[in-house]
């Protein structure tokens, strides 16, 4: 009998490559919040969506993709990388947004990303697994055949084993040239918009240390992703041929970044970490915007408010200072006064549906009946422009509740809960809700939705 144990091996092997169609260079709350998704930990920030929007939309239309379709999602993670995990989203680590010194640099990495997606990689990865699956069984069962013939296991085990590391290597090497077709296409999409190669070679050089120092000992052959020496070379060479290498970034896309870089050290690493990266030397916007969340988080409410309106004195037309202003008047206990910087940053920036939803947050919080209108219309209009948000769902719920409008809260609750991937609580709502509501209605259809639903396979 074939070895059950092999078989598994074979399997969880298989399984890796699949996840492993990325640049893999590890280093060994409305405003911003995390949330749980799918196995990983996501962060959501208008700030951050908006700007790595910019960075993508060109580099999608130039690969041929719809900006709308694609999705990135930013990972709570502090090792720099990214990945792809499907055809329609790309996942972004903090950590490859925080040790990206410019905009390139990210911006390289999002472009091999895409470059994945354009030529399809997942999908025919998971057809080459299941044609190397198919090979490696049919070489093991020869070695059941040999064992059989030859009176004896030995020979069965020594074909089996030749037989799982034959598929093994058949999958590393489709999978390297997965990742030297998303370089040569990320340098493509690169040319075609105009931007510069350089931030990418600079990313693959400042990690390729990491992997010479233990390639001595390792065989190219057993690797998922190129030998960084001859992955660097190509991009070099390739990089160089471009008329736009020595293009640089354009300074208002860098205050930008370096803006969001700051945000996003402050909210994942410690305080201590924080203030190294951004002494009291620096006097830069994005280092008095690290300052003013680490006060925020470590508990002194008082000084991050003086040092956000020090910055919103600086930056008075940003509207994620005036947002975080309303996030750290909310968060500490003053709806109320978070009303002002919230509608402030929705005027600014009315297209995004998170700093709506916190405004919606802040109207719901005061308890003040005659803000219930307001907060619905917020909440609302929040969650049409991104709906990918549970908490807007569940404030919705309570405004409704305290129009005594239950159906529809039966509804929201039911839409948040679905939007948690709670699905069976989610029905449940559902239910409750289309019993009370009528027939055919828009929001009977959107109840049905959800009872209907089928997880798939």
């Amino acid at each position: 009998m074939v070895n059950r144990a092999t078989m598994i091996s074979f399997y969880r092997a298989s399984v890796a490559v699949i996840t492993a169609a990325a640049i893999v260079v590890s280093s060994s709350m409305p405003s911003f919040a995390a949330e749980r998704g799918r196995g990983i930990s996501l962060l959501r920030d208008a700030e951050a969506e908006a700007l790595i929007a910019d960075y993508t939309r060109p580099l999608l239309k130039a690969a041929g993709l719809g900006a709308a379709t694609v999705q990135v999602k930013l990972v709570n993670d502090d090792t720099f990388n990214a990945f792809v995990a499907d055809s329609r989203h790309i996942f972004v680590n903090a950590g490859a947004i925080i040790d990206s010194t410019t905009p390139n640099q990210l911006i390289g990495v999002l472009a091999h990303e895409i470059g994945h997606l354009a030529a399809n990689h997942l999908a025919q990865l998971r057809s080459e697994i299941r044609r190397m699956q198919i090979l490696t069984a049919i070489a093991l069962l020869g070695g059941v055949a040999a064992g059989v013939a030859g009176g004896g296991g030995a020979a069965a085990g020594a074909v089996a084993t030749g037989g799982m590391q034959f598929g093994q290597r058949g999958l590393l090497m489709y999978a390297r040239e997965n990742e030297t077709t998303a370089d040569q296409l990320a340098l493509k999409y690169l040319d075609q918009t105009g931007q510069s190669a350089k931030g990418m070679l600079e990313t693959f050089q400042r990690f390729a240390g990491q992997q010479m120092f233990m390639s001595a000992h390792v065989d190219p052959y057993v690797q998922t992703h190129p030998m960084a020496a001859d992955r660097i070379a190509m991009i070099d060479e390739l990089a160089h041929k471009s008329k736009f290498f020595d293009k640089p970034d354009d300074p208002s896309l860098k205050e930008r970044h370096d803006l969001v870089r700051a945000k996003f050290a402050a909210f994942t690493r410690n305080g201590q970490s924080v203030l190294r990266l951004y002494p009291p030397s620096d006097t830069s916007l994005a280092a008095d915007y690290a300052r003013a969340i680490v006060a925020y988080r470590f508990s002194d409410p008082k000084s991050a408010l003086a040092r956000m309106d020090a910055l919103i004195k600086r930056s008075p037309n940003n509207p994620y200072f005036w947002e975080l202003k309303g996030q750290i008047l909310l968060e500490t206990g003053n709806p109320r006064d978070a009303l002002p910087p919230l509608r402030k940053a929705v005027a600014l920036a009315p297209s995004a549906g998170l700093i709506r939803v916190l405004l919606g947050q802040a109207l719901v919080g005061t308890g003040d009946a005659k803000l219930t209108d307001e907060a619905i219309a917020a909440l609302t209009k929040g969650i049409g422009d991104d709906p990918d948000q549970p908490v807007g769902y569940r404030q919705l719920a309570i405004a409704y509740a305290r129009k005594n409008n239950i159906p529809l809260a039966d509804l929201a609750s039911a839409q948040g809960s679905f939007a948690s991937g709670d699905i069976d609580t989610a029905k449940k709502y559902a239910i409750r809700a289309q019993e009370s509501l009528k027939a055919g209605s828009p929001a009977w259809l959107r109840a049905d939705d959800i009872i209907t639903y089928k997880r798939p396979n």
